[in-house]
């Protein structure tokens, strides 16, 4: 499979927590807007909470399509205020396992904003796909802030290290201004096999 000829949906790891100050908190509005405005569905945990309710909230706000992927416990466990109800449509998993199976098949490309552990799982399981050559779908870290540096960081350090000899296939976009992710994923060009480099930075 080659790089996605269009975009049609994306599929958003963020934190269910705000982080410190509104930074994060405008940065995921402004995506979701972008997202909307070029007519691109979000896919996305499925909150209201945090960075993962802004990016929800921006993109409806602008009219945008969004499918919100959730386990069945998280819902019971927020006693259901967590879940959006917004949505155009609401996929309710049994499990976690399920939630991210679901979500990579929903989606043709990955964007990982702000986010604690959760996030970092995420998306690290999307880089593990990738590297093992199941999926060619390109993979953004939005580095707001500078939020990403150190998790690139040791990336760098792993491959110098000789931990990952496929850097071709391990090789995330990493954006600084959100602004900027929705039109680099749609001009995006096929992925260059030779390239060593596991980060390229725009």
């Amino acid at each position: 499979m080659h790089a996605m000829k269009t975009i049609s949906s994306v599929c958003v790891y963020c934190g269910s927590s705000t982080g410190r100050g509104d930074g994060y908190l405008t940065a995921g509005r402004r995506f979701g807007n972008a997202l909307a405005d070029a007519g691109i569905r979000l896919v996305y945990g499925g909150g209201t909470k945090g960075i993962m309710g802004a990016v929800a909230a921006g993109c409806l706000e602008k009219g945008g399509k969004v499918t919100g992927i959730i386990p069945r416990f998280l819902i019971r466990w927020e006693a259901t205020e967590n879940a959006h109800t917004g949505l155009d449509n609401l996929i309710v998993t049994e499990d976690m396992h399920q939630r991210k199976h679901q979500m990579f098949d929903h989606s043709d490309a990955f964007v990982a904003l702000p986010g604690g552990i959760g996030t970092v799982e995420e998306i690290v399981e999307i880089m593990t796909w990738a590297q093992l050559g199941r999926h060619e779908k390109p993979m953004v870290f939005a580095n707001v802030g500078g939020f990403w540096e150190p998790f690139l960081s040791l990336l760098d350090h792993m491959r110098a290290e000789g931990f990952i000899h496929t850097g071709h296939r391990v090789k995330p976009l990493l954006i600084d201004n959100v602004d900027d992710i929705v039109p680099t994923l749609l001009s995006m060009a096929p992925p260059s096999e030779g390239d060593p480099a596991i980060i390229e930075r725009l």
